[in-house]
């Protein structure tokens, strides 16, 4: 049975560089999205979801798969409680695709666990970070917190 995945294509009014930076920058990511990427962005190596707080607490976690910049970044996804768990993983593309003087920006979350908190939780956050981002990177001011 094919696990579900979640699609979502937004157009910015930016450049590919600058989208592609805005994705893993946590200065960028504590903006708009109110956490903190972390990560060296090699292929390979972790990275982290943490809160833009004192606490920094970690929300979720991976690893780099693929980086391509400014084109691509691929990312596995996971809560913390499922890092051991491979079963649990999602995998997340970021594809950045120049179009007529705009950024094409299309989001593929795959490898979904059916019907899990997972599955609700970015059905439900991915059109909102990415509302934001597009805000912030053509007015320079995000959205607020929304969740």
């Amino acid at each position: 049975m094919d696990r579900p995945r979640f699609v979502y294509v937004t157009y910015i009014q930016s450049t590919a560089e600058k989208v592609f930076e805005a994705i893993r920058d946590p200065k960028m990511t504590r903006a708009y999205w109110h956490h903190d990427n972390v990560s060296d962005w090699k292929a390979g190596s972790k990275w982290e979801h943490r809160t833009a707080d004192d606490e920094r607490k970690l929300k979720l976690l991976g690893k780099v798969v693929e980086v391509d910049p400014p084109r691509k970044l691929v990312i596995t996804w996971a809560f913390p409680a499922d890092e051991k768990n491979p079963a649990k993983h999602s995998r997340v593309t970021f594809d950045i695709e120049p179009v007529r003087g705009v950024v094409k920006l299309t989001i593929t979350h795959a490898e979904l666990e059916p019907g899990s908190e997972m599955q609700d939780a970015i059905t439900r956050g991915w059109p909102i970070v990415l509302s934001s981002l597009k805000t912030f990177l053509e007015t320079g001011r995000a959205l607020p917190k929304l969740w």
